[in-house]
């Protein structure tokens, strides 16, 4: 005949009796949701509020209250507002994807809305700015040196704004940066191909030299580009053509710093002036 022990437990002590119940309660009361000090509140005054907290840099107190008056002011042009300026909070606040999806959102629900011409420009500084990175300003890294689809998406998006409404008070500052980010493209395949130079690497060189020669236009880069031509078709020992990029190179370029100097780093480029 099988028997089971059961074990004895000892009597809990009042101490730990009460420490056990406190902890139950404290327990209860953090699963217990905080009010929502906004439920009262008019829609005016949430906007005002959501304001106050962008201004001050609390973007992430911000955001939520701009998504409680999208609901209570659906249909009405304060929900249209709240949601661009909630683009923006994210966008300062660094969510850059939740922005740029922000911005999708509003311009595929009101296309005819008279702050297109902000969103869009809002969408251009976004990739802009997501494309230049803390981490390439730490280290003297510019817009050439990275990834180019968000200067490309970005490039777009100025692109747009300035065809469909050349008048826009953002018109401007986006006409410059659309020549900044020409550059950037050109100077991107400079910079591969200065890489391939310097590794010996000089039919590559060429290669990449001659594709920023053929898709661009009158850009800073292009300098460089064709003093890397020069360069290569010298090391190849290739003299005619290293003579004709010369020729080119004294017209093109008469007071040119890459013949005098060689090659050089630029401590302060020419695209700075935000």
């Amino acid at each position: 005949m099988f028997s089971t022990k059961l074990s004895v437990v000892p009597k809990a002590s009042p101490l730990v009796a009460a420490v056990c119940a406190l902890v139950v309660v404290v327990s209860g009361c953090s699963t217990t949701p905080a009010p929502d000090k906004s439920a009262n509140w008019s829609p005016n005054k949430i906007y005002a509020e959501a304001k106050d907290e962008a201004s001050s840099g609390a973007y992430d107190k911000a955001i939520p209250l701009y998504e409680k008056l999208e609901g209570r002011a659906a249909g009405t042009p304060l929900a249209q507002q709240a949601q661009i300026d909630k683009a923006y909070a994210q966008y300062k606040g660094g969510e850059t994807a939740q922005a740029l999806a922000t911005l999708n959102r509003f311009m595929k629900l009101h296309p005819a809305s008279p702050a297109m011409d902000y969103a869009l420009y809002l969408k251009g500084l976004v990739n802009f700015n997501d494309n230049l990175g803390i981490f390439g300003f730490i280290s003297r890294q510019d817009l050439s040196e990275r990834d180019q689809n968000a200067a490309k998406e970005s490039f777009e998006s100025f692109k747009e704004l300035v065809a469909r409404f050349p008048e826009s008070r953002y018109a401007p500052d986006a006409r410059l940066r659309m020549t900044y980010i020409v550059n950037s493209l050109a100077q991107s395949e400079v910079h591969v191909a200065r890489y391939y130079y310097s590794r010996g690497a000089y039919v590559a060189a060429i290669n990449r030299a001659q594709s920023a020669i053929a898709d661009y236009r009158d850009v800073p880069a292009l300098e460089e580009a064709t003093y890397i031509l020069y360069k290569s078709y010298d090391a190849l020992g290739m003299a005619e053509l290293r003579d004709d990029t010369r020729r080119v190179m004294d017209k093109s370029y008469p007071n040119s710093q890459y013949m005098r100097k060689g090659f050089r780093t630029v401590e302060n480029p020419w695209y700075k002036f935000w």
